[in-house]
């Protein structure tokens, strides 16, 4: 997306936002670190706690004992410094893909606004060093893939904990850079971590959460797209509006499909005259549309619950109370409710693909579709029989749609005993997290290919003798649509306007509903 001039996102003792997260991700909004003396003297107290465990010899988890299931393994004080270099060091082990640098901001800001709650035993140069790699964009290279989602998102993480000391690589000014290379161009020292500041990077769900809040915000405009491509639909497909009337809401209140009927009248005016009706119930991909899509529209309120708990918590362990002088030492770092979370979103958001995909299958159909020309062809009678429209699209669609469908299994279900049955219950929340940003990149497509198509079958019912103008919204839609997606008439490759319409989704282009 554009920058646009976004209200600085401040990490500190107020709890953020997943917008504000997403707006930092996306590039959108400066970040700044709480500053007054308060916090920072809360910050620093922790770290000067541990320093006086340590000059009493105390035994605290992670700081004089091994890691996981090594804790009953004493580190005598000698070796406590080097303890941090080693836990991200054996942790280097990443493999998949690399988080692109959207993710990645989002990774830094769950990290960050988790130890600014001040109970994880770390220095303020940490926090501010992590609010200077979003400041200057400096992007540590992580691997998707080695997290189970507790003890949190140890692998992942451990590329964030390594470049701050200076080890492995960053994405710096749109080039691989060795994070050493990086600090000495900024003129930066590369931090060498205390007890616990390793464990306490790594050692928490930042990977998940983050990648939680982008999903979150793509399904919530892909609720409002899906319901905007419905309405277009029900034209195109000369469907029956009175299926959203208010007063039949109101015999099922659900709040979220209520809210879905109320857009679907707003786009189609049905209080205005409407053209005669071809069934008077409409097939359920039309019909239902609310209450399907009222699902996702209900169920947004829990995720963000779940997801910003998460955010604005202390998701590390032990944790430090520095004010009662105890170390306390529990399970954090597991991401249950993150997992939950998106393995919910994959079946909401596979549903939204199964209704949108029926509703291009309609449209293609001339069984069923009223009169418009098969697969949507705009072709004249001369070229017809050579032209096929929309019908490699409407396979295309269906194919994403199975495999989002495919994809709704949860991943919280999976849980694998590792680290010799220490780690012998697992959330899976961080596969749950990329699962579901896989479905709603399946199922973004598919409303690519719907939405073009939707607005085709508009353009051709405007072609009619007895054509009646568009209600003012969808009017506006098809107009916008009209600019980058011009009619298909000869058959031509739709490759690149569907990846222009998912480029328009990703970065919500169109303003839909208010």
């Amino acid at each position: 997306m554009t920058n646009t001039h976004a209200s600085t996102v401040v990490f500190g003792a107020q709890p953020l936002s997943i917008e504000q997260v997403v707006s930092l991700a996306e590039h959108r909004s400066p970040t700044a670190l709480q500053s007054d003396n308060a916090f920072r003297q809360r910050i620093a107290k922790g770290a000067q706690f541990l320093d006086s465990l340590l000059d009493k010899e105390g035994v605290i988890y992670g700081v004089t004992t091994g890691y996981g299931d090594s804790c009953v393994v004493a580190v005598p004080l000698e070796h406590v410094e080097a303890l941090p270099q080693h836990l991200f060091t054996f942790h280097g082990c990443g493999l998949g893909k690399l988080l692109d640098p959207v993710a990645t901001r989002a990774v830094l800001a769950a990290r960050l606004q988790s130890l600014c709650q001040g109970v994880s035993g770390v220095r303020v140069e940490l926090l501010e060093r992590l609010q200077a790699f979003l400041d200057h964009d400096v992007l540590p290279l992580i691997p998707e893939e080695g997290s189970v989602g507790a003890s949190g998102d140890l692998t992942p993480l451990s590329y964030v904990a390594a470049t701050l000391t200076g080890v492995r690589d960053v994405l710096y000014k749109g080039q691989v850079r060795s994070a050493a290379d990086v600090h000495a161009e900024l003129d930066w020292q590369p931090l060498t971590l205390r007890p616990k500041e390793a464990l306490a990077l790594m050692n928490g769900t930042a990977v998940m959460t983050g990648l939680a809040c982008l999903a979150y915000s793509r399904a919530d405009y892909l609720l409002q797209l899906a319901t905007r491509i419905t309405a277009l639909n029900v034209v195109a497909l000369q469907g029956n509006p009175e299926h959203f009337d208010e007063r039949l809401f109101a015999a099922k209140p659900h709040p979220g499909q209520t809210q879905v009927a109320a857009w679907l009248r707003q786009d189609l005016a049905i209080d205005a005259p409407t053209a005669p009706l071809h069934r008077l119930q409409d097939r359920y991909s039309l019909r239902c549309a609310p209450h399907v899509l009222g699902v996702l529209a209900d169920s947004l309120g829990w995720l963000r619950q779940f997801i910003e708990i998460e955010l604005n918590s202390a998701n590390d362990n032990p944790i430090i109370d520095a004010e009662a002088e105890r170390v306390l030492h529990g399970g954090h770092f597991y991401g249950g409710h993150i997992a939950f979370a998106m393995d919910g979103l994959k079946n909401l958001v596979a549903n939204v693909a199964d209704l949108l995909d029926r509703q291009l299958a309609l449209l293609v159909d001339t069984r069923y579709n009223h009169g418009l020309p098969s697969n949507l062809s705009g072709a004249p009678a001369h070229t017809a029989m050579i032209n096929h429209g929309f019908k490699a699209v409407q396979i295309g669609a269906s194919a994403w749609t199975a495999e989002a469908l495919k994809n709704s299994m949860p991943a919280s279900v999976f849980s694998r005993s590792t680290e010799c049955h220490n780690q012998d219950k697992v959330s899976m929340g961080t596969i749950a997290a990329r699962d579901a940003l896989r479905s709603l990149e399946l199922t973004e497509q598919v409303a690519a290919a719907t939405l073009i198509a939707a607005n085709q079958g508009v353009w051709l019912r405007g072609h009619e003798e007895d054509a009646r103008p568009l209600p003012p919204s969808l009017a506006a839609m098809h107009q916008q649509l009209g600019e980058d997606f011009p009619p298909v008439i000869e058959d031509r490759a739709l490759e690149r306007e569907l990846r222009l319409c998912l480029t328009r989704i990703r970065n919500r282009h169109w303003s839909l509903y208010a």
